[in-house]
């Protein structure tokens, strides 16, 4: 094999790698041929995982051939790898210079086959037969040469000709952008597809049927692996017009009790870029009618079913459609559509189904939006938050959002933090012991507000706290009770008697929702726990509540006094049975105290 002049790098590119193949194994494959400079499998930069491709560096450029010559298609981990010279000019691969065509190929011939058959003809850059997902032939593939005359002799002598009993098609290769730029000129086609034919008719049957309508140059009935009839051919004719003629005259024809389809043959591009734009066709027609008039229903009962849907929704209005969304196996989805016949009667539905308690469940009603609409708009307010967060950032400085120091390791890529032992994290909430309660884990993240600079706490004369830095002002719904607007309520505001939080707060993620739920709960736990001096366990509890109930939930302790009275209580029973659960652990049964063990 005779090295081109414009590899003496002696690098080369090794492909078709199975993703479990390392640096190591390729090093013990190479290092047989000579002294290997250096290798290096290319992974994806943020799974880490193998792209299926591999530079190895030699020092000597024979040592290189040799490699080719000897390791191309060598199987490693039951996959042939591919070896080329790398071309480190991507002007030389776009240049399409050498670069031919093959197909009709046989299924049995692989990437070697092909080089061993094209390989007479010059000396090859790459070689490539192309495959499904299951690693079997599509018929065709690509040779890439070195020159321009050895590509056109290839074509000459090797165009037309049997290989493993099939004539195979070889020409110069064109790339995509070009092929359709000449189908968009020659507007001229012959070709027509016909579907829904009968077993019995063959590849004489079916020229006989469309000679009528002009001169078919050929006509194939497509067949299985066992030689019959798939139900569907093609027919070519010599003229642009006969083909059309036949199309609209034989198209949705009944023959042998079969409705044929006559059409125009495509290719499998044009066939998906039709279909696609035909169904944006029909979902842009089907939302400009039901524009503001169909709505998104969340936070549904399982219980609820579609009549049960249309009942509840029916005092707005005339109801055209309800349906609740399941899955395989019947199961509600929790979620549904409410469609009306007018927008008012949809807004009405809006403003006073929003938030209504539907068998225990405040329910979310919007109008409903398309899947862009919803990602544009999610993306807008994920910036907003995203530039309100850097802000914070600037003004408080990191050391103190932890509560000590953090550490990150001298590498590139996201890392978790890591603290030093001696140095541990305050507790999340404000007063809250550092023993967790069976049961209950705090939200990541979740962090409730802490007491401004120049704010003050004080139980003497009782006197509240006294903050600075905002306006203050009574919480709906808890008479007594005040807030700072722009220190508690930041991000959320306190959800006056029956208003459910805006769409946008919805649309955040759990995570986030949580927070800023729990930032509006600490305030209002608590003032009720100061009432009996037990404030310091707002932060315990708040977490607690955050963790065993869901967010439609938290949102109802927002909104009522009375429920939320009720969670605190109940909270306060769980800590004191844990509090004596943990006394009597720490006497053994002859009285003498033993240690609590650290958690």
């Amino acid at each position: 094999m005779n090295t081109p002049a414009s590899y003496a790098s002696a690098s080369l590119y090794v492909g078709d790698l199975h993703t479990d193949v390392t640096e190591a194994q390729l090093f013990e494959i190479f290092k047989q041929l000579g002294p290997v400079a250096s290798i290096r499998v290319c992974r994806d930069a943020v799974t880490r995982r193998s792209l299926g491709y591999a530079y190895v560096n030699y020092h000597n450029v024979l040592d290189a051939e040799r490699a080719i010559d000897l390791f191309n298609y060598k199987e490693v981990k039951g996959k042939p790898i591919r070896i080329m010279w790398s071309q480190r000019d991507p002007s030389v691969r776009r240049s399409n210079v050498g670069n031919i065509f093959i197909k009709n190929l046989h299924k049995d011939i692989d990437n070697k086959a092909l080089y061993d058959t094209f390989s007479t003809f010059g000396a090859i850059l790459s070689c490539k037969v192309a495959t499904d997902e299951h690693a079997n032939s599509r018929g065709y593939g690509f040779v890439h040469y070195e020159t321009q005359e050895a590509a056109d002799t290839a074509i000459e002598k090797v165009n037309g000709k049997l290989l493993n009993g099939k004539k195979c098609f070889v020409g110069s290769f064109v790339p995509r952008k070009e092929r359709s730029a000449l189908d968009e000129i020659d507007q001229k086609w012959t070709n027509i597809y016909v579907k829904y034919l009968d077993k019995s008719i063959d590849d004489d049957k079916l020229r006989i049927m469309f000679e009528k309508y002009g001169t078919v140059t050929s006509a194939v009935i497509m067949k299985d692996d066992k030689d019959e009839s798939k139900g569907f051919g093609f027919v070519n004719f010599e003229r642009n017009d006969d083909a059309q003629k036949a199309i609209d005259d034989l198209n949705d024809k009944e023959l042998d009790g079969k409705k044929l389809y006559v059409g125009r043959a495509q290719k499998k591009t044009d066939r998906e870029k039709e279909l696609k734009d035909m169904f944006l066709k029909i979902q842009r027609e089907r939302m400009s009618k039901y524009q503001g008039v169909n709505l998104y229903v969340k936070n549904l009962d399982e219980t609820i079913d579609d009549e049960k849907l249309r009942q509840e929704f029916s005092v707005c209005g005339t109801i055209t459609s309800a349906k609740v969304m399941s899955d395989e196996k019947g199961a509600s989805k929790g979620f549904g559509f409410v469609c009306f016949s007018t927008p008012e009667e949809a807004t009405k539905a809006v403003t006073e189904m929003n938030g209504k308690m539907i068998v225990n469940k405040p329910i979310y009603v919007a109008l409903a939006q398309r899947k862009e609409q919803r990602r544009q708009q999610l993306e807008v307010q994920y910036a907003t938050r995203a530039t309100g967060f850097r802000m914070q950032q600037t003004q408080v400085p990191p050391m103190y959002a932890t509560g000590g120091p953090v550490f990150y390791p001298p590498r590139s890529g996201f890392v978790q933090p890591i603290y030093p032992q001696q140095m541990v994290p305050r507790p999340r909430f404000p007063g809250q012991p550092q023993g967790r309660v069976p049961g209950f884990q705090p939200i990541p993240g979740f962090v409730p507000p802490q007491p401004q600079r120049g704010q003050q706490k004080s139980t003497r004369g009782g006197k509240g706290p006294q903050q600075r830095g905002g306006q203050v002002g009574p919480v709906p719904g808890y008479p007594g009770i005040k807030y700072n607007a722009n220190v508690r309520n930041q991000q959320i505001p306190v959800i006056p008697q029956g208003i459910i939080p805006p769409p946008d707060i919805q649309a955040t993620n759990s995570a986030e929702r949580k927070q800023m739920i729990g930032e509006n709960l600490f305030p209002l736990i608590e003032a009720v726990l100061k009432g009996i001096n037990q404030q310091d366990l707002a932060g315990k509890i708040t977490g607690m509540l955050l963790e065993s109930m869901d967010q439609p939930e938290l949102m109802q302790l927002l909104d009522s006094p009375e429920a939320l009275n009720k969670k605190i209580t109940e909270a306060l029973e769980v800590l004191e049975a844990h509090n004596a659960t943990q006394k009597s652990n720490e006497v053994k049964p002859d009285g003498n105290a033993t240690p609590t063990p650290v958690q």
